[in-house]
């Protein structure tokens, strides 16, 4: 079903870290626990504005997450950094250009593209190939550039990850932020006045890369949202017991779950 006029509709395909929970090898509660909402896929989200499907991160589980959801057209993918977590399910998009022909728009930071080219050489070789390779065309977005997605505002939001760059990624009232040690304050005042924000929330203890719960409810209290979801989270945190520490207007993401926001530029 489509949005109606204005609406964005956000699936999450993935709310875990980079090696997923249950983690392999882990005989943790988290890991072992019969709760599917602390089961967590890697994180990425899919959107649906106007008739138009697109995802955030094309992660090494996106074939399983893009079944599971339903997902069947794929217009565009917005990337949030080149992290493995983040970009390892790329082939992955074949079946849609088997379905609708025609390339599929990418978007990323010039580094970002980059690494992507480089890894996936073959996709973006000039060179004929003998077998079906995804049809794709890549762009570079600065940090203060807007891009116009199928008429639709989207701004990247610069974050500081550990000693390197990620991006976030604003559409009229929805923010989703994930991979961030830091938001810097010009990026701050880009997230003023929002519906719904999504932001990293690995754990308590800190860590060189990632946001920890208790700094991302310090941003919360900075930016005041509607409402929030943590996600990019680990198994050192239980869903159940987690939200029942956190205010009512904070709640952790989870595989699978579904909101609509209006005011889509």
């Amino acid at each position: 079903m489509d949005c109606a006029n204005g609406e964005i509709r956000l699936t999450v395909l993935g709310s875990g870290t980079s090696a997923g929970v249950p983690t392999i090898g882990c005989h943790c509660k988290v890991c072992q626990s019969a709760d599917p909402h602390d089961h967590r896929l890697r994180p990425s989200v899919a959107l649906r504005f106007g008739g138009h499907s697109v995802v955030i991160d094309t992660t090494p589980d996106f074939r399983y997450q893009a079944l599971r959801r339903g997902i069947d057209r794929l217009d565009a993918v917005l990337f949030t950094h080149a992290h493995a977590d983040h970009i390892m399910g790329l082939d992955d998009t074949r079946p849609f250009n088997f379905r609708h022909g025609g390339e599929i728009p990418i978007y990323g930071s010039e580094e970002t593209i980059s690494v992507i080219q480089r890894v996936f050489a073959y996709i973006f070789s000039e060179k004929e190939s003998e077998s079906w390779v995804p049809k794709l065309r890549a762009h570079v977005f600065g940090e203060n550039d807007v891009l116009d997605l199928f008429g639709t505002t989207v701004l990247p939001i610069r974050l500081k990850h550990g000693k390197g760059t990620a991006y976030g990624f604003r559409l009229g009232g929805l923010a989703y932020l994930t991979d961030h040690s830091e938001i810097p304050e010009e990026s701050l005042a880009k997230l003023q006045g929002l519906e719904v924000l999504f932001l990293d929330a690995l754990r308590h203890k800190p860590h060189p890369t990632h946001s920890t719960v208790e700094r991302s409810l310090q941003y919360v209290e900075m930016l005041r949202p509607r409402r929030t979801f943590f996600t990019h989270i680990s198994h050192d945190l239980a869903h159940e017991r987690t939200e029942q520490l956190l205010p009512e207007h904070v709640r952790l993401a989870y595989d699978g779950l579904e909101i609509t926001v209006g005011g889509a530029a």
